[in-house]
């Protein structure tokens, strides 16, 4: 990716999050849960990024952000607690593919939120080279988050203190998985 924008970045990401939930809703039947895992896994980490990195800069930058950031801790937590009861269902549960709407819509409003109103007044506020370095910590975030929805983690402090074992225990469990060919 080299020298990126974090907005760029996380515009692109939000278009994969569109191509993923596309890929779940079209995966033939036996493909739906691996389809579902990689969505999980890319909203998880995403989010988880944004929470650590993007919101308490946009904070700082934006007359304190209260109301643009508040928002959109808001409809994180609401997306967290959605993804978090469809992974529990599973793709099985009666209601998987009604919920997965609901999710893909709350997801989808989300992030054209995100990008009306936060990342405009994100970018008028900020330098390039802040942008950039923004991504790179945005990167770095990634590989460190949990992968699998925590609600109510929606702050930076939370997501270090929390976030951060969650993601190496997550990372631990599915590397065990792996190894002993096991699925979830």
């Amino acid at each position: 990716m080299g020298e990126q924008d974090v907005i760029d970045l996380l515009v692109i990401q939000h278009s994969q999050i569109r191509d993923l939930f596309d890929e779940v809703e079209q995966a033939p039947p036996d493909k739906v849960e691996e389809a579902f895992d990689r969505l999980t896994r890319m909203l998880s980490v995403h989010e988880t990024a944004e929470e650590e990195i993007v919101h308490p800069y946009a904070r700082r930058k934006l007359d304190n952000g209260q109301g643009v950031v508040g928002d959109r801790l808001t409809e994180e937590n609401r997306a967290k607690q959605l993804l978090l009861a469809l992974h529990k269902g599973g793709v099985d549960h009666p209601q998987f593919w009604e919920r997965l709407g609901e999710l893909r819509l709350a997801v989808t409003a989300h992030a054209r939120s995100e990008e009306r109103y936060e990342f405009v007044k994100l970018r008028a506020n900020t330098s390039v080279v802040e942008r950039r370095a923004m991504a790179a910590a945005v990167r770095a975030a990634e590989s460190l988050a949990p992968l699998r929805p925590h609600p109510g983690t929606e702050s930076a402090t939370k997501n270090v203190l929390m976030g951060t074992p969650i993601a190496l225990m997550e990372r631990a469990r599915e590397l065990i998985r792996k190894a002993l060919g096991r699925r979830g």
